[in-house]
């Protein structure tokens, strides 16, 4: 009977630490994509950010806009290396002048009339999907490792090592609805 309970204990104590290890694994991978996703949001962030200065440098668009425009761009490019809680409403304001400045589909066909405003309305469109998709796959893996981090027993046996915990990125980034109905 001993030697029974002996490989029952062993049994239950190897599938035990195989689960720990396979969470502490698929946690591991889980922090590698947050930070995957992290440097490709920052990529977009950046690209989008370019695109809105060569927009509003271009002439365009009227000049409080350009001003505006060029202004919170610049601020964007400038918050790039900033912490995140500097740099999500820095990037909300570049969203919401995007939109503020874009948002009316027949002055978006007007411009579109100029070869070189209508490549950087496509690029800037491009650009804001881009973010939109970088965002969300950052936020997935970061609700995913959350909810990992939640169980009690990654907890107790610091399955997470040092890691801080992640962080979602919650800011502006709606398509202006000017660049919304451009294959229309």
């Amino acid at each position: 009977m001993n030697w029974y309970w002996f490989v029952v204990v062993a049994f239950l104590i190897a599938v035990f630490g195989w689960y720990l290890s396979s969470t502490a694994g698929r946690l591991d991978r889980l922090h590698r994509r947050i930070e995957t996703a992290t440097f490709a949001l920052d990529s977009q962030l950046l690209r989008r950010s370019s695109i809105a200065i060569e927009l509003s440098v271009a002439g365009v668009l009227d000049p409080a806009s350009s001003e505006i425009l060029a202004e919170t761009a610049h601020d964007a490019r400038l918050a790039t290396d900033a912490a995140m809680a500097v740099r999500i409403p820095i990037e909300s304001s570049l969203s919401e002048v995007l939109i503020q400045a874009l948002d009316d589909p027949d002055e978006v066909g007007l411009l579109r009339q100029d070869k070189l405003a209508a490549d950087l309305i496509d690029e800037l469109e491009s650009a804001i999907r881009r973010v939109e998709l970088s965002r969300q796959f950052l936020n997935d893996a970061v609700e995913a490792c959350l909810r990992i981090r939640d169980n009690k027993l990654v907890n107790w046996f610091k399955l997470a090592g040092h890691t801080p915990l992640p962080q979602a990125w919650v800011m502006v980034d709606r398509m202006p609805e000017g660049l919304m109905y451009l294959g229309a």
